[in-house]
């Protein structure tokens, strides 16, 4: 395995590259929306449970502060999101969908699926590739430093 350390073979580029294409693709989906696609993951995981704090979305979508306060921020400003400082503890703020999330949610998805269907990808390749990735994806957050 001569040429192993070559740009062509190693994984992370694969990821990489790869990463670079999904984020191509949901960017020409979401345009009309006016979403980026890191928009669009906080959408998913607000429609999964609305009402998450800034803690909780942040962990979901592995995010820190830095990048998710403004993006909050701007979907504030757009009219996607709103948030309220707990009562009960001043410290937490939950971030809630507005009507327009809601109601721009079936049109949304659907343009999303459009975009995967348009990549030929079959159900079962892809259910194939989501356990591959959760594989992949495990063995690098559980890996032993030596």
């Amino acid at each position: 395995m001569k040429d192993f350390y070559t740009l062509d073979k190693q994984l992370c580029f694969a990821v990489y590259e790869t990463a670079g294409e999904f984020t191509k693709l949901y960017t020409s989906a979401l345009q009309p929306f006016g979403l980026t696609y890191p928009q669009y993951l906080v959408l998913l995981a607000l429609w999964e449970k609305d009402g998450l704090t800034a803690k909780e979305l942040g962990e979901r979508l592995n995010l820190g502060t830095g990048t998710l306060t403004p993006m909050i921020s701007r979907m504030i400003s757009n009219g996607w999101l709103r948030k309220e400082r707990s009562k009960a503890d001043e410290r937490k703020v939950y971030i809630f969908l507005e009507e327009k999330a809601r109601k721009e949610k079936e049109v949304i998805t659907q343009k999303a699926g459009e975009a995967i269907q348009a990549c030929s990808i079959e159900r079962e390749e892809y259910e194939e590739l989501m356990e591959l990735l959760g594989k992949l994806r495990f063995k690098l957050r559980s890996r032993v430093l030596r």
